[in-house]
């Protein structure tokens, strides 16, 4: 995960009780309306040990983070951060409704007026609550299936209605070994009777420890002409300290090697020939390419070397980023296809149209993308990373089926 100074730490705390001193200032607004004296006091205190403990406990966590094991660190960074995001986003919609409701033009000055605005303000920071709830509690592990069927014309005719089971972004350090959640995912994905699967990295958040019990969940995977893989971003180490680069160098090549543990071809910027019946297509892996921050180990160039002659290509490439970069009007590939985004684990999908905080960031978030008859298609992630909730973007496994125009 990524790590944040110290003074930013502080000032999320000084965010947090600056909402914190405006909500329970409207808040008493509230609780003057409640009969017991006794019973105001209590949600007085209450509010404030919650608001003072979890200010100390993030800056405890922060002072002591460097020495504790990685497993309890990533443990508790993640319920930190959904303790966080649960109070604070709920309160802040709730200071600003309220606010608006006193001091817009649109207030009445009735009695009856004033005691029903407290109560919207308060329901306005309920419902958020709950909805966060709900994405931490139940959309989480709700793995949906989107199904795509993509026409082409270069498609050769023997890999008519090939299946694709596009699958991204594990971080398997988020699971907490609970194996039995991503158990149900491989079932899915062995329901569909895929023709490849492919995965477009992240495996891990940064460690090989990360990997252990995972075998046997996923080498279950099943697919009847191939597994492959791409390493993402969060798959080199670059985001921990190392005592040395040969610790760095030997998580990586523990990453590595896992993939051969679980039946995938790891693609390290180069490409295979799939032939049927005389006929070919070429799945090209690169390295991650991305926009800094971001580092560009991927060398598309390398990549297709291999393949010059084979004109139906699939581009296996972890940030979509890269689609437009290099892939996009420059090359021949047909299908690329991409992870990263995790669509921000939050979002609105409504009657089709989409929408998420992540799109003023990527251009290429989630779903198909079609431009010069070349396809993008971006998966909104299996796992997840931070914030322990999906929202309006449930964990994906795409079905892709390839036919001809």
């Amino acid at each position: 995960m990524r790590s944040y100074s110290f003074f930013t730490i502080l000032l999320l705390c000084l965010a947090i009780l600056l909402v914190d001193t405006l909500a329970f200032y409207w808040l008493q607004s509230i609780t003057r309306l409640l009969p017991s004296v006794f019973l105001q006091n209590l949600i007085n205190v209450v509010f404030w040990i919650f608001t003072i403990g979890l200010i100390t406990s993030i800056i405890l966590l922060k002072i002591r983070l460097e020495r504790m094991h990685p497993y309890r660190k990533q443990l508790l960074i993640s319920s930190f951060y959904a303790l966080t995001v649960s109070s604070f986003i709920p309160k802040l919609i709730f200071v600003i409704v309220i606010s608006i409701l006193y001091f817009s033009n649109y207030v009445f000055y009735e009695e009856e007026s004033l005691i029903a605005i407290p109560i919207i303000g308060l329901f306005s920071g309920f419902l958020p609550f709950f909805v966060i709830l709900y994405s931490v509690f139940r959309s989480l592990y709700r793995f949906k299936v989107h199904r795509v069927k993509i026409k082409f014309e270069e498609l050769p005719a023997n890999f008519e209605g090939l299946r694709i089971v596009h699958i991204s972004d594990l971080h398997l350090g988020s699971f907490k070994s609970r194996h039995h959640i991503l158990d149900r995912a491989v079932k899915i994905i062995n329901h569909l009777e895929p023709d490849f699967i492919f995965f477009t990295g992240d495996l891990v958040n940064n460690n090989a420890w990360e990997l252990k019990g995972w075998q046997t969940v996923l080498k279950k995977m099943v697919a009847k002409m191939g597994k492959f893989a791409v390493l993402g971003n969060h798959d080199y180490g670059d985001y921990s300290e190392w005592k040395s680069d040969n610790a760095k160098r030997s998580n990586f090549e523990s990453i590595k090697y896992f993939f051969r543990k679980i039946d995938f071809k790891l693609l390290m910027n180069e490409a295979v020939s799939i032939e049927n019946e005389g006929q070919k297509i070429a799945i090209v892996g690169v390295e991650n390419w991305g926009n800094p921050p971001f580092k560009q180990y991927g060398d598309l160039e390398k990549s297709l070397k291999s393949v010059p002659n084979i004109p139906f290509k699939i581009l296996l490439s972890h940030d979509p980023s890269h689609w437009n970069e290099e892939v996009l009007g420059k090359t021949h590939i047909a299908l690329t296809l991409s992870g990263h985004t995790h669509g921000m684990q939050a979002g609105i999908n409504i009657k089709g149209k989409n929408w998420s905080p992540i799109q003023y960031k990527y251009e290429h978030w989630a779903g198909l993308y079609e431009r010069f008859n070349q396809y993008l298609y971006v998966t909104r992630g299996l796992g997840w990373m931070g914030f322990p909730g999906r929202l309006g973007m449930r964990p994906e496994i795409t079905l892709i089926e390839l036919h001809q125009k």
